[in-house]
C-alpha cells in the first residue's frame, strides 16, 4: 500500500528550540559543528576541532572538553543507561581514532572525563571516510563501515582497556551506507550499501560464512536504523520503506522519493526526503553516499512521521533547509537543519488525537489507535459507541450493532435498545439482548424484552437455545414470561434445571394440567422437598391422580417413602395455545403486530417433563426423615372419603404408632365410615355401619367417648351411641335416648337388656309409659310387668308410684287397680306379721327381765350331782355357776386373777360380747350405715336395725 494513499494528520506540535544567549546561541550555527548524539537526559555535540560539549535539557553547556587533538569527530555514541561515550575522530592522513570516555570519572589534571581506552581503526591502510557506525550496548562489539565498501568489526573489552581485536568482515566495491547489530541466539550484522542490503553472522552459528544478500537495492547514508520495540531493521529506500526481521525480509511500504534520513521514534518512523530532481544519474550515487554541502543548503526537504502499523502519517511538512540530523531525547523528537535551526516535535495527547479523528469520522483508525495505545476498556468503549452511533446514522445497523456489542461492558443498555425498538431492527435488538445476558448485565426488563422478541419472530428454536445456554438471566422473569406465553415445557425445563420444585409443580398443575407428570415429579424428590409440594397440591392431585396420590401419602406418613428415579419415555408434543400472542401482548412494544399462533417445541426436546417412575436398581437404603403427624394430612382428603379411608386404614396398620396419632386416626376413620354410610343406602350402608361398629368394639381402638357420641349423634348412628354408652356403663342414658326419641320398642328392648343390672330403669320406664297415650298404647302389657317388677323389688313406694302415674292424665285407676289392691293386701299382711313379731319380742323381753330380777334378789338352788365337765359325782371343792352348771374345781382351768367362767357357756358368752363390741364399734362407722342404707330396699328397716345396734344412742359418760 503506497504511503500517498495514507491519511495525513497533524498529531505533533512543532516548536523551534532557541538555545540561551551566549556561547550556546551559535552552537549549531558554527561551521565547526560536526555531529551530535543524545542519551542519558543530555545532548552531546562534537565540533571539527575535536571538542565535545554536553548540553542539558535547557540547552546549556554543562561540560566541555577536547576529546581529540587531531582530526574531526565524525561519530558520537552515548551508551544509554551508562556514563560511557564513544567518539571517533577522522583525519584522512591517519587512521580513525576511537575513544571510550567515562563521563562519571574525571581526570584530575585536565578536569575532562576519563578516557577508558583509545584505539586506531584499521581499514587495510586505506584512507576512506567512515560512512556508518554501530555498537552493542555493552561495547563488546563495534562495527565501522567505510566509504570504500569495507566493514571492520572490533571485539574486546574497551571499557577496561584490556585489548581489542579488529577484523575486516566484509568488503565490497559499493560504499557502506549503514551498519546495524541484531542481538539474538546469533549476533547478526546488517549491512547496507548503495546497491544491496546484506546480513552477516559475526558470532554464533553461521559465523565465518559469506554475507547473505537480502535485497539487491541499497540505500543512502543515514537511511538504515534499528527499531528497538520489535528488533527489526528499518531501511528507507528511494521507492519504499522496508522492514527486515530475524527471518528475513518483512513488510514493505511504497514511498517514492529520495531519502536522506530515517529514525524510529516510538510508534513512528521519521523520514526525511528531498524533492525529486532530474539530476544526472551519476549524481544520485554521490547523493546516496553523502551528497554535497551546497545541495544541502539550497534544496528543500520533506519531513514525515509515519505509523506503519496503522498506516497513516502523523505529521508531514516541507522544510526550507536540508536536515542535518534527527535525534530523540526527553520524550520528544528533535530535528536539526543545516542552517542551524533546531525543531522540537512533541506528540499531541491521545484525547486530542481522538478529537481530530472524530472530526474526520475516522472511527476505525481511532479504535486501532486506542488499542495500540493500550487505553483502558472504558475509554475504548466510548470510541466504539461513537462509531456505532455514526454507523447507525448512516443506516448501517448491522455494523453499528457490532460496535455496540463490543462496547457493551460500559454502555448503558437503554441507549442502544431505544435505537432498535423498530420491528425492522428486531434481529439486531435480539443480538444485543443476548449479549447482555452473556455478560451478566441483563435486568428483569431485558429478559422480558428478549423473550418478547423471540415470540415476535416465532423463534421457538432460539428461545430453547437461550434457555439451555446457561446464560445468566433472571430466572423468575424467564419462567413467568414462558408461562404467560404458553411455553410451559420451557418453563418446566428452567424450573427443573434450577431446582425450583414449587415452580415445577405450579406449572405442571396450574398451567399445563399435566397432573400425572406432577405426581411423578413429586415422587422423585427427597422427603424434605416432596412433603411441602405434596401438601400444597394434595387436593388437586387427589382429584386427578387419586390412587398415586393416596399411595404417596401412605408411604410418606408410614415412614416408608423412598424417592424414585425417572426413566425417560417418548411423549407426544403438547401444543401451547395462543403462546406467541399471549407473550407478545405482555409488554407494549412499538413493533408489536398481530401474529399467528405457534406451538412450543415438544417436551421431549427440553428434558424429562414426563417420565416413567421406577425404583432405583439394586437395594437402596430407606431414607430417614421426620414423619409428620397424621392429622396434618386430614384436610387434604376433603371430598375424597374413599381415598381417605384407604390412607387411614394403612396408617393404623403400623406396629409402632404413637397413642395420640392412633387416637386421631381412629377417630377420623370412624367419622369417615359414618359419613360414607350416610351418603349410601341399603346393603352398602350396612357394610359401612358394620365397619364403624367393629371399630368401636375393638378394645385397642382409643377413640374418645365424647367424640364417638358426638359423631354418632351427628350421623344419626344410634347403634354407635348405644355401644359407647354400654362400654361406659351408661345404661340409663341409653334408655333415656330411646325415650327421648319416642322409641317405645327400643325402650322396652333396653329395659329387658339392662333392667336386671340397672333396676332404676323400671321407674323411668313407668314414667315414660304413662307420659303419653301413644307410649301407653305401644307399651301394652309391659306396664303391668313394670309395676310388678317395681313392686317385687321395692323400687318405688306405692305412694311414689301413684305420684308418678298422676303426673300425666294418661294412666287410669283401672290400670293400677290390681297393683293397688295387691299392695294394700301385702301391707296388711306385713303389718299383721310385724305385730305378732313385736308381741313375741315383748314377751321374751319381759321373761328375761324377770329372770334377771330373780337372780339378783332370790337365792339359787343348785341340784346338779355330777360334774358338767367330767360327768363324775360332785365332791368338794365344787364350783357352781348361775347358769346351773356345776364343776369340780379341778376340772376348771382357772387363771390367776381372772374370774372363773362356765366352760359350757363361755362360747355363747364370747359371741355375745363380740357382737356387743361390734355394735359399739359400728356405732361410730356412719359410712357403713350410709352404705347399707343406699343398698337396702327397705330403708326404714335398715334404720331400725342400726338403731337397735346403738348407732343412734348417746355416748356413755365415763
Amino acid at each position: 500500500m503506497a504511503l500517498t494513499s495514507w491519511k495525513i494528520f497533524n498529531f505533533f506540535d512543532v516548536s523551534q528550540v532557541k538555545p540561551p544567549d551566549g556561547e550556546n546561541s551559535n552552537l549549531f550555527h558554527s561551521n565547526e559543528f560536526s555531529c551530535l548524539c543524545s542519551g542519558s537526559e543530555n545532548i552531546f555535540v562534537a565540533s571539527k576541532d575535536g571538542h565535545v560539549r554536553i548540553l542539558s535539557q535547557a540547552f546549556k553547556i554543562v561540560r566541555s572538553w577536547r576529546a581529540h587533538e587531531t582530526g574531526t569527530i565524525t561519530q558520537l555514541k552515548q551508551v544509554e543507561g551508562t556514563a560511557l561515550l564513544v567518539t571517533i575522530a577522522e583525519d584522512l592522513s591517519n587512521e580513525p581514532v576511537l575513544k571510550v570516555w567515562a563521563l562519571d570519572k574525571t581526570e584530575k589534571k585536565t578536569g575532562a572525563p576519563k578516557c577508558l581506552s583509545t584505539l586506531g581503526i584499521h581499514n587495510g591502510r586505506k584512507q576512506f571516510p567512515i560512512s556508518a557506525f554501530a555498537t552493542l550496548e555493552n561495547l563488546s562489539q563495534l562495527a565501522i563501515g567505510f566509504g570504500n565498501g569495507a566493514v571492520t568489526v572490533i571485539r574486546g573489552d574497551l571499557i577496561n582497556d584490556r585489548g581489542a581485536k579488529q577484523r575486516t568482515v566484509f568488503e565490497s566495491e559499493e560504499p557502506i551506507t549503514g551498519v546495524q547489530f541484531r542481538k539474538g541466539p546469533n549476533t547478526t550484522l546488517y549491512l547496507a550499501t548503495t546497491g544491496r542490503i546484506l546480513t552477516l553472522t559475526i558470532t554464533g552459528k553461521g559465523q565465518g560464512q559469506p554475507a547473505k544478500v537480502l535485497e539487491d537495492t541499497g540505500c543512502g547514508v543515514g537511511c538504515m536504523t534499528w527499531d528497538e520495540a520489535n528488533g527489526d531493521i528499518v531501511v528507507a529506500r528511494d521507492d519504499a520503506i522496508q522492514y527486515y526481521g530475524i527471518s528475513g525480509r518483512g513488510p514493505s511500504y511504497a514511498y517514492e522519493g529520495p531519502k536522506q534520513l530515517v529514525k524510529v521514534y516510538g510508534d513512528y518512523v521519521a523520514i526525511v526526503s528531498s524533492p525529486r530532481t532530474t539530476a544526472p544519474e551519476n549524481r544520485s550515487t554521490l547523493r546516496r553516499f553523502g551528497g554535497s554541502q551546497a545541495d544541502d543548503i539550497f534544496n528543500t526537504s520533506t519531513f514525515a512521521l509515519i505509523d506503519t502499523d496503522l498506516k497513516y502519517m502523523a505529521h508531514t511538512e516541507t522544510l526550507v533547509s536540508q536536515v542535518r540530523t534527527l535525534f530523540v531525547e526527553w520524550g520528544d523528537l528533535f530535528l536539526l537543519t543545516h542552517d542551524g535551526k533546531l525543531f522540537r516535535y512533541h506528540e499531541k495527547g491521545f484525547q486530542r488525537k481522538l478529537e481530530v479523528l472524530y472530526q474526520r469520522e475516522l472511527f476505525v483508525l481511532a479504535i486501532n489507535l486506542a488499542q495500540k495505545a493500550g487505553v483502558d476498556a472504558t475509554q475504548r468503549n466510548v470510541i466504539l459507541r461513537k462509531y456505532g452511533d455514526y454507523l447507525y446514522k448512516k443506516g448501517d445497523y448491522d455494523t453499528a450493532m457490532q460496535q455496540y456489542l463490543k462496547a457493551i461492558d460500559s454502555t448503558e443498555p437503554s441507549q442502544v435498545i431505544r435505537k432498535f425498538l423498530d420491528s425492522q431492527r428486531i434481529n439486531n435488538l435480539i443480538e444485543y439482548l443476548e449479549e447482555l445476558h452473556d455478560h451478566d448485565k441483563a435486568t428483569v426488563d431485558h429478559t422480558t424484552l428478549l423473550l418478547n422478541c423471540y415470540a415476535k419472530l416465532k423463534d421457538t428454536e432460539k428461545l430453547e437455545i437461550f434457555i439451555k445456554s446457561g446464560t445468566h438471566f433472571d430466572l423468575e422473569t424467564a419462567i413467568t414470561m414462558c408461562r404467560q406465553g404458553g411455553y410451559y415445557d420451557q418453563a418446566v425445563f428452567l424450573a427443573r434445571k434450577n431446582q425450583e420444585h414449587e415452580l415445577v409443580m405450579d406449572i405442571l398443575i396450574e398451567d399445563s394440567k399435566r397432573y400425572q407428570e406432577a405426581m411423578d415429579y413429586i415422587w422423585q424428590l427427597e422427603p424434605e422437598l416432596a412433603y411441602p409440594n405434596l401438601m400444597k397440591y394434595a387436593r388437586v392431585l387427589l382429584e386427578h391422580c387419586a390412587q398415586d396420590a393416596t399411595q404417596i401419602f401412605i408411604d410418606y406418613y408410614t415412614g416408608s417413602y423412598q424417592p424414585k428415579k425417572a426413566l425417560p419415555k417418548s411423549t407426544a408434543p403438547i401444543a401451547a395455545t395462543n403462546a406467541v400472542s399471549n407473550l407478545t401482548s405482555l409488554i407494549p412494544l412499538p413493533y408489536r403486530q398481530t401474529s399467528t399462533v405457534i406451538s412450543p417445541t415438544p417436551a421431549d426436546q427440553l428434558g424429562q417433563p414426563e417420565a416413567q417412575i421406577a425404583v432405583a436398581d439394586g437395594a437402596k437404603p430407606q431414607r430417614e426423615y421426620e414423619v409428620p403427624k397424621p392429622r396434618t394430612a386430614f384436610s387434604s382428603f376433603v371430598d375424597h372419603p374413599e381415598n381417605f379411608i384407604t390412607f387411614l386404614e394403612a396408617c393404623l396398620k403400623q406396629e409402632y404408632l404413637d397413642q395420640s396419632d392412633k387416637t386421631d386416626l381412629s377417630t377420623a376413620l370412624f367419622e369417615v365410615y359414618l359419613e360414607t354410610a350416610t351418603s349410601t343406602s341399603g346393603e352398602e350402608k350396612k357394610i359401612w355401619e358394620a365397619k364403624a361398629k367393629q371399630l368401636i368394639d375393638d378394645k385397642d381402638t382409643p377413640i374418645d367417648t365424647s367424640n364417638v357420641l358426638l359423631l354418632s349423634h351427628l350421623s344419626n348412628f344410634d347403634e354407635g351411641t348405644v355401644m359407647v354408652k354400654e362400654q361406659q356403663g351408661l345404661r340409663f342414658d341409653i334408655f333415656r335416648s330411646y325415650t327421648s326419641a319416642k322409641d317405645t320398642a327400643g325402650a322396652i328392648k333396653a329395659l329387658y337388656k339392662y333392667g336386671p343390672v340397672e333396676p332404676q330403669l323400671y321407674p323411668a320406664a313407668l314414667a315414660y309409659f304413662t307420659s303419653s297415650p301413644q307410649a301407653l298404647e305401644e307399651a301394652g302389657d309391659e306396664l303391668d310387668a313394670v309395676l310388678r317388677k317395681i313392686d317385687e323389688d321395692g323400687l318405688l313406694a306405692p305412694l311414689q308410684v301413684i305420684q308418678t302415674l298422676s303426673t300425666n292424665a294418661v294412666a287410669t285407676m283401672g290400670l293400677v287397680k290390681k297393683y293397688l289392691s295387691g299392695t294394700i293386701e301385702r301391707e296388711r299382711r306385713e303389718i299383721s306379721n310385724n305385730r305378732r313379731l313385736i308381741d313375741s319380742y315383748r314377751t321374751e323381753t319381759e321373761s328375761k327381765r324377770k329372770e334377771m330380777d330373780d337372780l339378783g334378789t332370790k337365792p339359787t338352788v343348785f341340784q346338779a350331782r355330777r360334774c358338767a365337765a367330767c360327768s363324775r359325782s360332785l365332791d368338794l371343792p365344787t364350783v357352781h355357776f348361775l347358769c346351773k352348771h356345776s364343776f369340780h374345781q379341778s376340772c376348771l382351768n382357772e387363771i390367776d386373777e381372772q374370774e372363773a367362767e362356765c366352760p359350757k357357756c363361755s362360747a355363747a358368752n364370747n359371741n355375745i360380747r363380740a357382737f356387743r363390741r361390734a355394735q359399739e364399734e359400728s356405732a361410730d362407722r356412719h359410712d357403713m350405715f350410709q352404705d347399707a342404707l343406699q343398698r337396702s330396699k327397705d330403708k326404714f328397716g335398715t334404720i331400725g336395725e342400726f338403731f337397735g345396734r346403738g348407732v343412734m344412742a348417746a355416748p356413755a359418760n365415763e
